[in-house]
């Protein structure tokens, strides 16, 4: 994507957040997040293969990976982890000699 599709795509978030009528500004952008939410799991599938394909077959470290895409480092540690969803929905890893209290 272009960064003139970007700014088209944000330009059009910041439309919706001004909507005046706040019953039609929920509508709206319940709309969008409910778009995206159907979105969300087929991006996520593409970077993840893309970001293996980087360090597989070109060879690239996380640290290159991540500055070529513009995403985080914690983003592609994840996917070599198997991590997905948000920090407050991974799994606490377990820890050796930790007791339950």
């Amino acid at each position: 994507m272009s960064d003139e599709e970007v700014r088209r795509v944000s330009d059009a978030l910041d439309a919706i957040e001004q909507i005046a009528d706040v019953e039609q500004r929920v509508r709206a952008k319940s709309q969008v997040m409910a778009a995206q939410a159907e979105r969300n799991k087929e991006w996520s599938r593409e970077r993840d293969e893309l970001i293996r394909r980087l360090n597989g077959e070109e060879g690239l470290s996380y640290r290159q990976i991540a500055a070529r895409l513009a995403i985080k480092l914690s983003t592609v540690q994840a996917v070599f982890r198997g991590y997905k969803g948000s920090g407050t929905t991974r799994p606490r890893a377990e820890r050796s000699g930790a007791q339950d209290g």
